[in-house]
């Protein structure tokens, strides 16, 4: 049992280290104000765990630290100007809301997609407009000159005037780094700090629909504009290939990150709605929950099969 919570907190320090390098990469393009609402998300996140741990009759433990990576994955989906109570009241909301469907252990959803989910439902206009890359924003100030997304000109549009470069390195409204995210998923991976299985099955999906079915006059620009916009990359490693939310065997959790890429490919398709993956992943946690249940009652099956055939012998 030590060895298995001594796992979990070197998982989310790996995380952790991979989450502030692409806050940092935010502060170079953004300033000040996404490091105050980094913060802000992480404190408020901190403090309603420990409340509601204490409420629950737990004590709050190193492992509840988890609170904190899922805050900063909520701070690098939102638009750095973003109101700072939304992004406070979505912290405090979604905290609750994981304490009382099982709580760390018994994790059912995404923390970071119910946050994102909720402020959509609650506050969209703020949620989908953004500042260009490099314009900084004080801390106390209203943005103005607010912009797209390069998804929203994507999805509406089928390209985008970008350089491959500028891809790269995340400079478009609305982005992280192509760079970093690569980086952070092959340390990760090999690390198996996420699910392997729903991260090949997600990017797998996302591919094989992106050659067969492209969203531009081009495979090459299909693959390349699909990747870097809609959060599919973020999305694929720290919210699908969670390994607090996906299937422990590979095999099924391939399936449920195949699914996900699919179903959110299709709708972006279809609807030219941004970020449907987020969206996606979360209205998926039921295939995700079917897995895990399959998985443990092939367990149970196995041990039954294992014991009757010590007690015939």
């Amino acid at each position: 049992m030590q060895k298995k919570l001594k796992s979990e907190r070197f998982v989310w320090l790996d995380i952790m280290i991979t989450l502030i390098t692409l806050e940092i990469m935010q502060f170079f393009y953004y300033g000040a104000r996404a490091v105050v609402l980094c913060g802000i998300c992480a404190v408020v996140s901190l403090i309603t765990e420990i409340i509601c741990t204490r409420l629950m009759g737990r004590h709050f433990t190193a492992d509840d630290l988890y609170c904190i990576s899922d805050a900063l994955i909520v701070t690098l989906m939102l638009p750095a100007v973003i109101d700072f109570k939304i992004a406070g009241i979505a912290c405090v909301f979604t905290v609750i809301i994981k304490n009382e469907f099982g709580g760390r252990k018994n994790m059912i959803f995404s923390p970071a997609s119910v946050a994102y989910v909720f402020m959509l439902t609650s506050w969209r206009s703020q949620l989908i407009m953004y500042t260009e890359p490099h314009v900084h924003t004080g801390i106390s100030e209203k943005a103005g000159n607010l912009v797209s997304s390069a998804s929203h000109v994507f999805n509406t549009t089928g390209k985008l005037n970008f350089t491959d470069f500028e891809i790269l390195m995340g400079n478009m409204a609305g982005s992280l780094s192509m760079l970093l995210l690569v980086v952070s998923a092959v340390i990760l991976f090999f690390r198996s700090d996420i699910s392997k299985g729903a991260f090949v099955g997600t990017i797998t999906g996302t591919l094989f629909l992106a050659c067969i079915l492209p969203m531009c006059s081009n495979i090459y620009d299909s693959v390349k504009y699909t990747f870097s916009t809609n959060m599919v990359l973020f999305a694929s490693v720290y919210i699908i290939s969670d390994r607090r939310i996906a299937p422990k065997h590979n095999y099924y959790a391939f399936f449920y990150g195949f699914f996900t890429a699919v179903f959110s490919y299709a709708l972006v398709a279809f609807t030219q709605k941004e970020n449907m993956i987020i969206i996606v992943s979360l209205l998926l946690t039921p295939v995700a929950l079917a897995f895990r249940n399959l998985e443990k009652n092939i367990e149970l099956l196995e041990k039954a099969e294992k014991k009757g055939a010590v007690t015939v012998e």
